[in-house]
């Protein structure tokens, strides 16, 4: 992604503890994402792991993901607390991502799916003050205004504030870790590399 000041869209809201099987479950990490028709499938499984009738699935057991789509109308996940703990597989933030998903805000992150949302440039992770998942609900429409470090909901008007991304806006703003780093000189272009797989999707549930 290029992160732009304004991200604006529909929300989708879950719970606390929404672990890396529940983002994309293991059974789909065969899929390559180096293969552009491969890749777009993580988009349709995203979040496919949510239980049916549980605290983590929003009130109607509404899906993500239509069937049969690959592409999500949620463009904002809020969330409660740990989002994204269990396994550090990177393809968790890239299945959001390529479902259509700009920004997560939750309360806290599990560090390594923090570091890989940022390192691959996939999505923005967001922090909130206050907990958004229990007074905001799937469907609303919210914009967040990043200098501002602000969320408003477009419904009412409410508006709550956000922790500022800091320093890691600089490289969500180059794409990824590795144009950030090959702008401030740190890494060398490298003939042949190709900079689409953010810091290293190799398949691997690790």
């Amino acid at each position: 992604m290029t992160l732009a000041d304004r991200i604006e869209g529909v929300v989708y809201v879950v719970g606390d503890n929404i672990d890396t099987d529940q983002i994309i479950p293991a059974q789909y990490l065969s899929l390559n994402p180096a293969i552009p028709d491969e890749r777009k499938q993580f988009g349709r499984y995203a979040l496919i792991g949510l239980p049916e009738a549980s605290a983590g699935l929003p009130r109607g057991n509404t899906p993500f993901v239509q069937a049969g789509q690959e592409r999500s109308r949620y463009t904002v996940i809020i969330a409660g607390r740990n989002f994204g703990c269990g396994s550090s597989r990177e393809h968790a933030p890239l299945a959001l991502a390529e479902a259509g998903v700009a920004a997560v805000v939750a309360e806290f992150y599990a560090r390594i799916f923090y570091r890989n949302s940022v390192n691959g440039g996939y999505l923005a992770p967001l922090e909130s003050e206050a907990r958004l998942c229990d007074v905001v609900q799937t469907g609303e429409r919210v914009s967040i205004d990043l200098p501002l470090a602000q969320l408003t909901v477009a419904s009412s008007g409410e508006t709550y504030r956000l922790k500022s991304l800091g320093e890691v806006a600089s490289i969500l703003r180059a794409g990824d870790l590795f144009a950030y780093a090959r702008q401030q000189g740190i890494l060398r272009e490298r003939a042949g590399r190709s900079s689409g797989i953010g810091s290293g999707v190799n398949g691997r549930d690790d």
